[in-house]
């Protein structure tokens, strides 16, 4: 079993399990920023476990930009959370502000902070197969 793609896709089923469990049973309701971030990682989720179950160790040419685009989405939106000037910019202007913080454990992590581990997870392990292929 190829370990950083393993890696990966317990990243991606924990994000995805974790904003399903956020929306669907602790109601939260996503913001436009949280869209595109699950836009980015529900796919991750089944072409990781695909390319585990045919041990295709080129998968990572496909998943490591959009992990690393996922980075940028979720980094900016933890951004807009954390930091009092950048919650000036309307980013969100339909719906849930995206500078709402419905979670915030130890004072940092927070939904977007949380998905951008995990898309650093999954980036850092396709940047580990690169260098093995």
């Amino acid at each position: 079993m190829n370990k950083p793609l393993f890696l990966a896709w317990i990243a991606a089923i924990v994000a995805t399990l974790g904003s399903l469990y956020f929306s669907e049973i602790r109601h939260f309701t996503p913001c436009t920023l949280c869209w595109y971030q699950r836009i980015l990682m529900y796919p991750l989720t089944i072409f990781i476990g695909v390319a585990l179950y045919e041990n295709n160790i080129k998968i990572h040419k496909y998943i490591l930009p959009i992990a690393i685009l996922g980075m940028f989405v979720s980094g900016y939106h933890y951004s807009l959370q954390k930091i009092p000037a950048l919650s000036e910019i309307q980013t969100c202007t339909n719906g849930v502000p995206c500078g709402r913080e419905y979670v915030n454990f130890l004072g940092f992590i927070t939904i977007p902070f949380m998905a951008f581990i995990a898309f650093t997870i999954i980036a850092i392990s396709m940047f580990t197969m690169k260098k093995v292929s």
